[in-house]
Protein backbone atom coordinates (compact mmCIF):
# COMPACT_ATOMS: atom_id res chain seq x y z
CA UNK A 1 0.00 0.00 0.00
CA UNK A 2 2.80 2.35 0.77
CA UNK A 3 4.18 1.74 -2.87
CA UNK A 4 0.36 2.61 -4.56
CA UNK A 5 0.71 5.73 -2.33
CA UNK A 6 3.77 6.79 -3.36
CA UNK A 7 3.11 6.13 -7.06
CA UNK A 8 0.03 7.84 -6.71
CA UNK A 9 1.62 10.98 -5.39
CA UNK A 10 4.42 11.03 -8.04
CA UNK A 11 1.70 10.80 -10.74
CA UNK A 12 0.08 14.07 -9.03
CA UNK A 13 3.37 15.69 -8.95
CA UNK A 14 4.08 14.78 -12.75
CA UNK A 15 0.52 16.17 -13.54
CA UNK A 16 0.67 19.35 -11.55
CA UNK A 17 3.72 20.00 -13.27
CA UNK A 18 2.14 19.79 -16.67
CA UNK A 19 -0.39 21.77 -15.84
CA UNK A 20 1.73 24.59 -14.35
CA UNK A 21 3.54 24.23 -17.73
CA UNK A 22 0.37 24.84 -19.66
CA UNK A 23 -0.59 27.66 -17.42
CA UNK A 24 2.65 29.26 -18.06
CA UNK A 25 2.27 28.54 -22.26
CA UNK A 26 1.48 31.88 -24.31
CA UNK A 27 -1.54 32.62 -25.65
CA UNK A 28 -0.64 32.27 -29.19
CA UNK A 29 1.12 28.78 -28.52
CA UNK A 30 -2.07 27.63 -26.71
CA UNK A 31 -4.07 28.17 -29.58
CA UNK A 32 -1.34 26.46 -32.14
CA UNK A 33 -1.60 23.17 -29.92
CA UNK A 34 -5.52 23.78 -29.71
CA UNK A 35 -5.31 23.32 -33.36
CA UNK A 36 -2.88 21.11 -33.37
CA UNK A 37 -5.22 18.94 -31.49
CA UNK A 38 -8.02 19.46 -33.71
CA UNK A 39 -6.02 18.62 -36.86
CA UNK A 40 -5.11 15.25 -35.53
CA UNK A 41 -8.64 14.25 -33.42
CA UNK A 42 -9.40 10.94 -35.72
CA UNK A 43 -5.80 10.11 -34.96
CA UNK A 44 -6.06 10.30 -31.73
CA UNK A 45 -9.79 8.61 -31.15
CA UNK A 46 -8.26 5.46 -33.08
CA UNK A 47 -5.73 5.48 -30.78
CA UNK A 48 -8.13 5.83 -27.76
CA UNK A 49 -10.18 3.10 -29.35
CA UNK A 50 -6.91 1.10 -29.76
CA UNK A 51 -5.96 0.94 -26.21
CA UNK A 52 -9.34 0.46 -25.24
CA UNK A 53 -9.44 -2.92 -27.41
CA UNK A 54 -6.10 -3.94 -25.75
CA UNK A 55 -7.24 -3.58 -22.48
CA UNK A 56 -10.59 -5.58 -23.28
CA UNK A 57 -8.52 -8.44 -24.96
CA UNK A 58 -6.10 -8.35 -21.87
CA UNK A 59 -9.13 -8.92 -19.72
CA UNK A 60 -11.11 -11.40 -22.08
CA UNK A 61 -7.64 -13.26 -22.04
CA UNK A 62 -7.39 -13.33 -18.17
CA UNK A 63 -10.35 -14.51 -17.67
CA UNK A 64 -10.51 -17.69 -15.40
CA UNK A 65 -13.21 -20.13 -13.72
CA UNK A 66 -13.05 -19.89 -9.42
CA UNK A 67 -12.32 -23.72 -8.06
CA UNK A 68 -15.22 -25.40 -6.63
CA UNK A 69 -17.96 -22.47 -6.94
CA UNK A 70 -17.26 -22.46 -10.96
CA UNK A 71 -17.93 -18.56 -10.62
CA UNK A 72 -15.89 -16.35 -13.63
CA UNK A 73 -13.46 -13.92 -12.65
CA UNK A 74 -10.48 -11.81 -13.56
CA UNK A 75 -6.67 -13.15 -12.74
CA UNK A 76 -3.92 -10.91 -13.80
CA UNK A 77 -1.49 -12.64 -11.70
CA UNK A 78 -0.49 -16.41 -12.14
CA UNK A 79 -0.96 -18.98 -9.42
CA UNK A 80 2.59 -19.65 -9.57
CA UNK A 81 4.00 -16.14 -8.95
CA UNK A 82 1.31 -16.14 -5.64
CA UNK A 83 3.16 -19.37 -4.34
CA UNK A 84 6.32 -17.23 -5.02
CA UNK A 85 5.01 -14.57 -2.89
CA UNK A 86 3.73 -16.62 -0.20
CA UNK A 87 6.44 -18.66 0.95
CA UNK A 88 8.13 -15.23 1.29
CA UNK A 89 5.25 -13.93 3.57
CA UNK A 90 5.47 -17.02 5.55
CA UNK A 91 9.29 -16.41 5.85
CA UNK A 92 8.21 -12.94 7.17
CA UNK A 93 4.92 -14.54 9.83
CA UNK A 94 7.69 -17.50 10.67
CA UNK A 95 10.06 -14.15 11.49
CA UNK A 96 7.84 -12.12 13.49
CA UNK A 97 6.21 -15.10 15.32
CA UNK A 98 8.85 -17.27 16.10
CA UNK A 99 8.74 -16.52 20.16
CA UNK A 100 5.35 -17.06 20.74
CA UNK A 101 4.58 -20.17 17.77
CA UNK A 102 3.59 -23.43 20.32
CA UNK A 103 6.10 -26.92 19.98
CA UNK A 104 5.15 -29.59 17.24
CA UNK A 105 4.46 -31.72 21.00
CA UNK A 106 2.06 -28.94 22.45
CA UNK A 107 -1.56 -30.62 22.58
CA UNK A 108 -3.09 -27.53 21.17
CA UNK A 109 -0.91 -27.69 18.19
CA UNK A 110 -1.55 -32.11 17.59
CA UNK A 111 -5.71 -31.14 17.49
CA UNK A 112 -4.48 -28.46 14.62
CA UNK A 113 -2.69 -30.45 12.71
CA UNK A 114 -4.92 -33.71 12.91
CA UNK A 115 -8.04 -31.46 11.93
CA UNK A 116 -6.22 -29.70 9.12
CA UNK A 117 -4.80 -32.98 7.63
CA UNK A 118 -7.92 -34.22 8.13
CA UNK A 119 -9.77 -31.95 6.19
CA UNK A 120 -7.04 -32.07 3.38
CA UNK A 121 -7.29 -36.08 3.00
CA UNK A 122 -10.85 -35.72 2.88
CA UNK A 123 -11.10 -33.31 0.20
CA UNK A 124 -8.09 -35.26 -2.12
CA UNK A 125 -10.66 -35.00 -5.22
CA UNK A 126 -10.27 -31.13 -5.02
CA UNK A 127 -7.06 -30.50 -7.22
CA UNK A 128 -6.12 -27.24 -5.15
CA UNK A 129 -6.13 -29.13 -1.74
CA UNK A 130 -3.95 -32.39 -3.32
CA UNK A 131 -1.53 -30.70 -4.60
CA UNK A 132 -0.25 -28.46 -1.49
CA UNK A 133 1.41 -29.91 1.18
CA UNK A 134 -0.63 -27.93 4.46
CA UNK A 135 2.00 -26.58 7.11
CA UNK A 136 0.56 -25.85 10.66
CA UNK A 137 1.87 -23.13 13.29
CA UNK A 138 -0.01 -22.35 16.23
CA UNK A 139 1.19 -18.53 17.42
CA UNK A 140 0.42 -18.39 21.50
CA UNK A 141 -1.27 -14.90 21.36
CA UNK A 142 -4.44 -12.58 22.43
CA UNK A 143 -5.48 -12.90 18.47
CA UNK A 144 -8.74 -14.34 17.68
CA UNK A 145 -7.64 -14.94 14.19
CA UNK A 146 -6.65 -17.64 11.92
CA UNK A 147 -5.20 -17.29 8.48
CA UNK A 148 -3.65 -19.71 5.56
CA UNK A 149 -1.44 -18.96 2.71
CA UNK A 150 -1.70 -20.24 -0.82
CA UNK A 151 1.27 -22.53 -0.34
CA UNK A 152 -0.88 -24.25 2.71
CA UNK A 153 0.87 -22.48 5.54
CA UNK A 154 -1.67 -22.91 8.24
CA UNK A 155 -1.49 -20.10 10.61
CA UNK A 156 -4.00 -19.85 13.87
CA UNK A 157 -3.90 -18.47 17.38
CA UNK A 158 -4.49 -19.69 20.71
CA UNK A 159 -7.00 -17.25 21.36
CA UNK A 160 -8.91 -18.68 18.19
CA UNK A 161 -9.01 -22.06 20.00
CA UNK A 162 -10.20 -20.77 22.98
CA UNK A 163 -13.04 -19.13 21.02
CA UNK A 164 -14.36 -22.11 19.65
CA UNK A 165 -16.63 -24.51 21.86
CA UNK A 166 -15.39 -27.50 19.84
CA UNK A 167 -14.04 -29.52 16.92
CA UNK A 168 -16.81 -28.86 14.75
CA UNK A 169 -16.19 -24.93 14.83
CA UNK A 170 -12.67 -26.02 14.72
CA UNK A 171 -13.59 -27.71 11.20
CA UNK A 172 -15.60 -25.00 9.69
CA UNK A 173 -13.20 -22.39 10.88
CA UNK A 174 -10.29 -23.86 9.40
CA UNK A 175 -12.18 -25.07 6.42
CA UNK A 176 -13.32 -21.17 5.50
CA UNK A 177 -9.09 -20.09 5.78
CA UNK A 178 -8.34 -23.36 3.83
CA UNK A 179 -10.89 -22.26 1.01
CA UNK A 180 -9.72 -18.64 0.39
CA UNK A 181 -6.09 -20.59 -0.21
CA UNK A 182 -7.56 -23.23 -2.77
CA UNK A 183 -10.07 -20.48 -4.37
CA UNK A 184 -7.02 -17.79 -4.91
CA UNK A 185 -8.40 -15.28 -3.20
CA UNK A 186 -5.27 -13.34 -2.44
CA UNK A 187 -4.65 -13.70 -6.43
CA UNK A 188 -7.93 -12.62 -7.09
CA UNK A 189 -7.85 -9.24 -4.87
CA UNK A 190 -4.30 -8.46 -5.96
CA UNK A 191 -5.77 -9.00 -9.37
CA UNK A 192 -8.73 -6.36 -9.18
CA UNK A 193 -6.47 -4.07 -6.98
CA UNK A 194 -4.31 -3.50 -9.92
CA UNK A 195 -6.99 -2.74 -12.75
CA UNK A 196 -8.62 -0.18 -9.72
CA UNK A 197 -5.48 1.79 -9.29
CA UNK A 198 -4.34 1.47 -13.06
CA UNK A 199 -8.31 3.22 -13.96
CA UNK A 200 -7.66 5.43 -10.30
CA UNK A 201 -4.35 7.03 -11.81
CA UNK A 202 -6.07 7.43 -15.40
CA UNK A 203 -8.86 9.45 -12.90
CA UNK A 204 -6.48 11.19 -11.02
CA UNK A 205 -4.42 12.29 -13.73
CA UNK A 206 -7.72 13.33 -15.18
CA UNK A 207 -7.99 15.52 -11.44
CA UNK A 208 -4.70 17.24 -11.00
CA UNK A 209 -4.91 18.39 -15.02
CA UNK A 210 -8.62 19.97 -14.62
CA UNK A 211 -8.59 21.26 -11.06
CA UNK A 212 -7.09 25.01 -11.13
CA UNK A 213 -5.59 24.70 -7.36
CA UNK A 214 -3.74 21.89 -5.86
CA UNK A 215 -6.17 22.31 -2.77
CA UNK A 216 -8.98 21.24 -5.20
CA UNK A 217 -7.15 18.27 -6.78
CA UNK A 218 -6.12 17.16 -2.96
CA UNK A 219 -9.52 17.29 -2.46
CA UNK A 220 -10.70 15.39 -5.24
CA UNK A 221 -7.86 12.82 -5.10
CA UNK A 222 -8.82 11.69 -1.27
CA UNK A 223 -13.08 11.56 -2.53
CA UNK A 224 -11.57 9.09 -5.41
CA UNK A 225 -9.66 7.22 -2.94
CA UNK A 226 -12.58 7.05 -0.65
CA UNK A 227 -15.09 6.27 -3.40
CA UNK A 228 -13.05 3.21 -4.59
CA UNK A 229 -12.59 1.92 -1.10
CA UNK A 230 -15.98 1.65 -0.35
CA UNK A 231 -17.63 0.81 -3.90
CA UNK A 232 -14.96 -1.66 -4.93
CA UNK A 233 -12.44 -2.60 -2.15
CA UNK A 234 -14.60 -3.43 0.80
CA UNK A 235 -17.83 -4.76 -1.27
CA UNK A 236 -15.68 -6.58 -2.97
CA UNK A 237 -13.83 -8.51 0.29
CA UNK A 238 -17.36 -9.08 1.29
CA UNK A 239 -17.86 -11.21 -1.45
CA UNK A 240 -14.71 -13.00 -1.18
CA UNK A 241 -15.51 -13.66 2.77
CA UNK A 242 -18.81 -14.90 2.01
CA UNK A 243 -17.82 -17.40 -0.84
CA UNK A 244 -15.19 -18.68 1.81
CA UNK A 245 -17.57 -19.48 4.04
CA UNK A 246 -19.47 -21.49 1.28
CA UNK A 247 -17.03 -23.45 0.47
CA UNK A 248 -15.49 -23.68 4.20
CA UNK A 249 -18.90 -25.42 4.73
CA UNK A 250 -18.76 -27.82 2.08
CA UNK A 251 -15.32 -28.97 3.30
CA UNK A 252 -16.44 -29.21 6.93
CA UNK A 253 -18.80 -31.12 5.82
CA UNK A 254 -17.20 -33.51 3.76
CA UNK A 255 -14.44 -34.15 6.89
CA UNK A 256 -17.29 -35.22 8.24
CA UNK A 257 -17.76 -32.30 11.11
CA UNK A 258 -21.62 -31.19 12.23
CA UNK A 259 -21.88 -28.11 9.91
CA UNK A 260 -24.79 -26.96 11.66
CA UNK A 261 -22.04 -25.50 14.41
CA UNK A 262 -20.61 -22.93 11.88
CA UNK A 263 -23.86 -20.73 12.25
CA UNK A 264 -23.33 -20.98 16.22
CA UNK A 265 -19.46 -19.78 16.15
CA UNK A 266 -20.44 -16.20 14.51
CA UNK A 267 -23.51 -15.68 17.67
CA UNK A 268 -20.45 -16.56 19.78
CA UNK A 269 -18.62 -14.02 18.25
CA UNK A 270 -21.12 -11.32 18.16
CA UNK A 271 -22.18 -12.32 21.54
CA UNK A 272 -18.69 -11.80 23.32
CA UNK A 273 -18.19 -8.84 20.95
CA UNK A 274 -20.76 -6.82 22.78
CA UNK A 275 -19.93 -8.32 26.56
CA UNK A 276 -16.64 -7.30 26.01
CA UNK A 277 -18.43 -3.86 24.80
CA UNK A 278 -16.38 -3.49 21.53
CA UNK A 279 -18.27 -1.08 19.22
CA UNK A 280 -20.74 -2.79 16.36
CA UNK A 281 -19.41 -1.03 12.84
CA UNK A 282 -21.12 -0.98 10.07
CA UNK A 283 -21.13 -3.42 7.07
CA UNK A 284 -20.42 -1.14 4.81
CA UNK A 285 -17.49 0.15 6.48
CA UNK A 286 -16.46 -3.37 7.09
CA UNK A 287 -14.42 -6.03 4.82
CA UNK A 288 -16.50 -8.71 6.39
CA UNK A 289 -19.74 -9.28 6.32
CA UNK A 290 -21.73 -8.94 9.70
CA UNK A 291 -22.20 -11.53 12.10
CA UNK A 292 -25.55 -11.66 11.79
CA UNK A 293 -25.37 -11.99 7.88
CA UNK A 294 -23.38 -14.73 8.02
CA UNK A 295 -25.18 -16.49 10.43
CA UNK A 296 -27.99 -16.40 7.73
CA UNK A 297 -26.05 -17.33 4.82
CA UNK A 298 -24.81 -20.37 6.98
CA UNK A 299 -28.27 -21.21 7.88
CA UNK A 300 -29.52 -21.26 3.90
CA UNK A 301 -26.54 -23.10 3.25
CA UNK A 302 -26.25 -25.84 5.62
CA UNK A 303 -29.42 -27.87 4.49
CA UNK A 304 -27.45 -28.43 1.34
CA UNK A 305 -24.25 -29.17 3.20
CA UNK A 306 -25.73 -31.78 5.59
CA UNK A 307 -27.00 -33.29 2.04
CA UNK A 308 -23.07 -33.51 1.46
CA UNK A 309 -22.12 -34.97 4.43
CA UNK A 310 -24.72 -37.74 4.11
CA UNK A 311 -23.16 -38.82 1.09
CA UNK A 312 -19.76 -38.85 2.63
CA UNK A 313 -20.10 -42.06 4.15
CA UNK A 314 -20.13 -40.00 7.59
CA UNK A 315 -21.71 -41.01 10.82
CA UNK A 316 -24.81 -40.04 11.84
CA UNK A 317 -25.56 -36.70 13.75
CA UNK A 318 -27.09 -36.20 17.08
CA UNK A 319 -30.96 -35.30 16.56
CA UNK A 320 -30.16 -32.22 18.74
CA UNK A 321 -29.12 -28.99 16.62
CA UNK A 322 -26.48 -27.43 18.21
CA UNK A 323 -27.58 -23.93 17.14
CA UNK A 324 -31.29 -24.69 18.63
CA UNK A 325 -29.50 -25.63 21.84
CA UNK A 326 -27.67 -23.08 21.94
CA UNK A 327 -30.43 -20.38 21.51
CA UNK A 328 -32.54 -22.10 24.48
CA UNK A 329 -29.07 -21.95 26.60
CA UNK A 330 -29.08 -17.79 25.74
CA UNK A 331 -32.65 -17.24 26.35
CA UNK A 332 -32.04 -19.43 29.81
CA UNK A 333 -29.19 -17.32 30.58
CA UNK A 334 -31.09 -13.88 30.00
CA UNK A 335 -34.13 -15.35 31.80
CA UNK A 336 -31.59 -15.73 34.57
CA UNK A 337 -29.97 -12.70 34.49
CA UNK A 338 -33.67 -10.78 34.56
CA UNK A 339 -34.68 -13.04 37.67
CA UNK A 340 -31.61 -12.49 39.19
CA UNK A 341 -31.36 -8.39 38.95
CA UNK A 342 -35.51 -8.19 39.81
CA UNK A 343 -34.37 -10.61 43.28
CA UNK A 344 -31.64 -8.02 43.90
CA UNK A 345 -34.02 -4.74 43.14
CA UNK A 346 -36.53 -6.29 45.89
CA UNK A 347 -33.64 -7.14 48.21
CA UNK A 348 -32.04 -3.95 48.25
CA UNK A 349 -36.03 -1.91 48.51
CA UNK A 350 -36.47 -4.54 51.88
CA UNK A 351 -32.92 -3.36 53.15
CA UNK A 352 -33.94 0.27 52.26
CA UNK A 353 -37.68 -0.18 54.57
CA UNK A 354 -35.71 -2.11 57.27
CA UNK A 355 -33.40 1.48 58.03
CA UNK A 356 -33.92 2.38 61.66
CA UNK A 357 -35.05 5.93 61.53
CA UNK A 358 -33.20 8.82 63.86
CA UNK A 359 -35.23 9.83 67.30
CA UNK A 360 -34.81 13.43 66.65
CA UNK A 361 -34.65 14.78 62.63
CA UNK A 362 -30.77 16.61 62.88
CA UNK A 363 -31.38 20.10 63.03
CA UNK A 364 -29.28 21.95 60.78
CA UNK A 365 -26.56 24.62 61.00
CA UNK A 366 -27.49 28.14 60.21
CA UNK A 367 -26.48 28.35 57.04
CA UNK A 368 -25.74 24.44 55.89
CA UNK A 369 -27.69 23.43 52.41
CA UNK A 370 -30.38 21.38 53.35
CA UNK A 371 -29.39 19.07 50.25
CA UNK A 372 -26.04 18.07 51.68
CA UNK A 373 -27.98 16.70 55.20
CA UNK A 374 -30.68 14.63 53.04
CA UNK A 375 -27.70 13.38 50.72
CA UNK A 376 -25.75 12.15 53.76
CA UNK A 377 -28.92 10.38 55.75
CA UNK A 378 -29.34 8.82 52.09
CA UNK A 379 -26.08 7.56 51.89
CA UNK A 380 -26.90 3.83 53.87
CA UNK A 381 -29.61 3.22 51.60
CA UNK A 382 -27.73 4.02 48.87
CA UNK A 383 -24.38 1.94 50.11
CA UNK A 384 -26.49 -1.34 50.91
Amino acid sequence: MAGVKAHTEARGNHTRSIRKWWLALPANKKQLFREWMRRRRWHLAGAGAGFMFFISLFFLTHLDESPVTGRSRLLVFSRENFLELAQFTSDGYMEEFKESLLPASDPRHQVVEQVVQHIAQRNQDIAEISSVSWTVHVVDGPTVNAFVLPNGEVFIFTAMLEAVADVHQLTFILGHEMAHALIGHAAEQASLSHVVELLSLILLTAIWAICPRDSLAVLGQWIQTKLVQFLFDRPFSRKLEAEADQVGLQLAAKACADVRAGPVFWQQMEISEQLRGEPTIPEWLSTHPSHQNRVRQLDRLVPEALELRGRCDCPTLPAADPRVIFSKSVRLILENAKKQEVMEKEENNEKGRMLPLPQTPPVPAQGAPLGGLLASSALPQNSA
